[in-house]
């Protein structure tokens, strides 16, 4: 039996009722002797973390991360730590540690489950059986780029700046990791960019090119401005398979593509490194926010949580088996018409997030 160390940052906000049903899983799969054995820790990120140790990601946290073999994370962020300064905010401590474990690949699956195809904000036939995969580059671009600030111009005229910026070596890792994906599914990659107005993303679409007409000749690669595939998501989602594209329009469109199967609750991701790092190279997080208006509540959706260990397991622990059993496990939940207020519609059974969490590890106790 191997062992697997797991570290799991709560957060703000929903993350700590949303990890907790993952944390059921975990209990069922140590009791049941599955081949793997999962050791859990828990640290501090985001607003819990600095008002606890004044820092959104303290260097206990991260010095943890990096011994851990995989992160799962909540949530960070809220109203209460807005005013700080931006240093010191929820989501400093989220880029932060993205780029400490240098995880540079996002993987944003978005599925349409066919018990869900109603609850799509889309027709039927546009939506029913769509699965999409985006790959986000995730530390760099300009969110990370410098110079950055704001400056005083005098006569009360400030100015914000923020640099664009990605050198090739950053593009072609991601890119590599793009068609890798590409290659495991339909074999067919379209790259995001705005080549036509920003000269940076002209130099990602000849990186990606180039990687593709040099290693990867069996992908069919096409290449599409941003603004186009915004359109395009909404407009003929089931054309594309996997996207590529940089942090900043990665960001927005994958949560375009989670309106697609209906909530943010149901989106998970993997954000990942190099393999052949010393330090831990994957953390998991569900798509959606802290969502502090309901944290408490137990009416959150905590499926996109329990979808990211599954990736987990698929990703980081190469256990397929694991994995498919928790998403039939849902799948049979959602089958069974049970819902949680985010995905609920007239004539479905209404259930909290402990409730969609044990309902859940009972389909999964059957299974494994």
């Amino acid at each position: 039996m191997t062992k697997k160390n797991i570290l799991i940052l709560s957060g703000d906000g929903i993350g700590t009722e949303v990890c907790q049903q993952v944390e059921k899983i975990i209990e069922l799969f140590n009791k049941n002797n599955v081949e793997t054995s999962f050791n859990v820790s828990h640290g501090l990120i985001g607003g819990i973390a600095y008002d606890e140790a004044g820092s959104p990601l303290p260097d206990e946290t991260l010095e943890m991360a990096k011994k851990s073999d995989a992160v799962l994370l909540g949530a960070v962020g809220g109203h209460k730590w807005e005013s700080l300064d931006i240093a010191f905010r929820p989501e400093s401590g989220l880029l932060k540690i993205r780029k400490e474990l240098d995880l540079f690949a996002n993987l944003r699956p978005a599925i349409v489950y066919k018990e869900l195809v109603s609850a799509s904000s889309l027709k039927q036939e546009l939506v029913e059986d769509l699965d999409l995969m985006i790959i986000r580059e995730l530390t760099g671009g300009i969110y990370f780029g410098e110079p950055k600030g704001i400056k005083d111009l005098g006569n009360g005229i400030l100015e914000g700046h923020n640099t664009m910026r990605y050198n090739s070596n950053e593009i072609e890792r991601i890119a590599r990791v793009a068609f890798d994906v590409a290659k495991k599914r339909g074999n067919k990659l379209c790259s995001v960019d705005k080549a036509n107005v920003l000269v940076t993303t002209e130099l990602w679409r000849n990186t990606v090119q180039k990687i593709g007409d040099n290693e990867y000749k069996d992908v069919d690669l096409s290449h599409m401005y941003v603004d186009n595939a915004a359109m395009q998501l909404v407009r003929q989602p089931k054309q594309f398979d996997v996207m590529l594209t940089t942090n900043l329009f990665g960001d927005i469109l994958s949560d375009c593509a989670a309106m697609l199967t209906g909530s943010l609750g149901m989106l998970p991701s993997a954000s990942l490194g190099s393999k052949d790092s010393n330090i831990c190279s994957a953390l998991y997080e569900p798509v959606h926010g802290s969502a502090p208006d309901i944290a408490g509540k137990n009416i959150a959706n905590p499926i996109a949580t329990i979808l990211s260990f599954s990736m987990m397991l698929r990703y980081s622990f190469e256990n397929d088996l694991l994995a498919t059993n928790i998403e039939n496990s849902i799948k049979s939940v959602l089958a069974k018409n049970y819902r949680t207020a985010d995905i609920f519609k007239e004539g479905n059974i209404l259930v909290g997030t402990n409730e969609m969490g044990d309902l859940i590890v009972n389909e999964l106790k059957n299974i494994i």
